[in-house]
């Protein structure tokens, strides 16, 4: 917990410690008022070694008892139930799908029913979506006038596809969200100098914001390698499609940098666990 106190008085992000659980949380979704969220960190679950300790993913080799035990603990802490979670089935696509209570225990309690989707939205009270990350970025929405939620996981495949976009489009189709009621939030994970990318991929980019500068988006280093800003990148993604550069949050808090807090794919490779971001509208 040392390691957080850094971070605490910055503006992007809460820290909050419940019940020896520690988790993040953004102020301005929670001025909105109807949901509850958060994101895990490492610290306050049971799991050991490699996955020590919060490790939210089943699918790494870790003990399903023990991330059972972990989704127990962080769902105590935020304020869900297990039992109302649907889990994403995260394949890098900018696939989105509309849930509700009829998916709830999805990927926790039952088999999932669907796959290859990172993006979830609902307008469901009592429905709690859930992504998992080690480096990408999380992408939180909620739409206060027509009382919806999204959120999105955004590796550098799904923010080239647009994903914040996509899920922008899915909430106007599903509920009438129009873009610029709604507050984002772009979550921890790996900052600009710590991704390095090579130029295939910053040629995607380059032809993405052709129109504007990409120097905030990239650069390139001597090795002939690129850094890659998924920030920045995401940050503009949402302000193309209609959100107020004044509603969108950017947490700016780095899953590499912080590797003893928070899992890192970059860090760690695949020995390593799985971060959590989750919300979900409060019933009245």
């Amino acid at each position: 917990m040392e390691e957080l106190k850094w971070y605490e008085n910055r503006q992007g992000m809460k820290v909050n410690r419940t019940n020896g659980v520690t988790w993040l949380s953004f102020p301005a979704l929670d001025k909105a008022g109807f949901i509850r969220h958060g994101f895990s960190t490492r610290l306050g679950g049971v799991s050991e070694g490699c996955y020590e300790s919060m490790n939210l993913s089943f699918t790494r080799g870790d003990d399903p008892v023990k991330v059972h035990e972990n989704f127990r603990r962080i769902g105590k802490a935020i304020g869900f139930s297990p039992e109302s979670l649907v889990l994403s089935d995260q394949t890098h696509t900018a696939n989105v799908r509309t849930v509700g209570t009829k998916d709830c225990g999805s990927g926790i309690t039952r088999s999932k029913d669907f796959h290859d989707t990172d993006g979830l939205v609902t307008n469901t009270p009592g429905v709690t979506l859930a992504t998992f990350y080690a480096d990408c970025v999380p992408l939180f929405f909620a739409d206060p006038v027509r009382r919806a939620v999204g959120l999105s996981h955004s590796g550098w495949r799904g923010t080239a596809a647009r994903i914040g976009e996509v899920t922008l489009r899915r909430m106007n189709e599903e509920f009438g969200t129009r873009a610029e009621d709604v507050i984002c939030c772009i979550g921890p994970s790996v900052c600009i100098d710590c991704y390095e990318v090579s130029s295939d991929v910053a040629m995607v980019f380059a032809e993405m914001f052709k129109k504007e500068k990409t120097e905030n988006i990239f650069y390139k280093k001597e090795n002939g390698k690129y850094q890659l800003n998924l920030w920045e990148a995401n940050r503009r993604i949402l302000m193309e499609a209609g959100v107020p550069d004044a509603n969108i949050t950017v947490a700016g808090l780095c899953t590499s940098c912080n590797p003893r807090m928070l899992y890192s794919h970059r860090k760690s490779g695949s020995n390593r666990g799985n971060l959590g971001a989750f919300i979900q509208i409060v019933k009245a």
